[in-house]
């Protein structure tokens, strides 16, 4: 027997408590992001001079690395958060050049500031503060930790 003769012999109620499961254990959404938990434990380097640190050499610069925007904000100083928006969780934030530099999520539009607090209120579901972490720049080397 096929699988789809099998799934038609189950009936519509079987064939979808089997599927759904599987449909449901990727939380990969291709219009916002992924669905993910906030780090913890964050501690880990960058090397300024490295290729994938190349966005930090100007103000205003930001990359991504273990869910968290790291950041040259707008006055040359290094900042870093939480990628994962405290809304929804989704792993989208990013900085932008608006009020002097913000912490954004386009998905739904949560706006933090550079101290991780909200800035607004998204479908009456306001976002709590941003998770910033601790930034320590020795020589070429940026450390990001709790």
């Amino acid at each position: 027997m096929e699988r789809k003769e099998f799934l038609r012999s189950l009936g519509a109620g079987a064939a979808f408590a089997l599927t759904f499961p599987c449909l449901q254990g990727c939380s990969k959404d291709d219009v916002n992001g992924d669905i993910v938990e906030e780090p913890t434990g964050v501690d880990f380097t960058v090397d300024l001079t490295s290729q994938e640190a190349q966005a930090l050499a100007s103000n205003g610069g930001f990359i991504l690395k273990n869910l968290v925007v790291i950041v040259k904000n707008l006055e040359g100083e290094y900042v870093a958060a939480s990628q994962v928006c405290s809304h929804q969780s989704y792993d989208q934030v990013r900085f932008v050049d608006e009020s002097g530099g913000i912490f954004y999520c386009d998905v739904h539009g949560s706006r933090f500031d550079q101290d991780g607090a909200p800035l607004n209120q998204v479908d009456s579901s306001p976002a709590r503060a941003l998770k910033v972490y601790n930034t320590e720049l020795n020589g070429s080397i940026l450390r990001i930790y709790e």
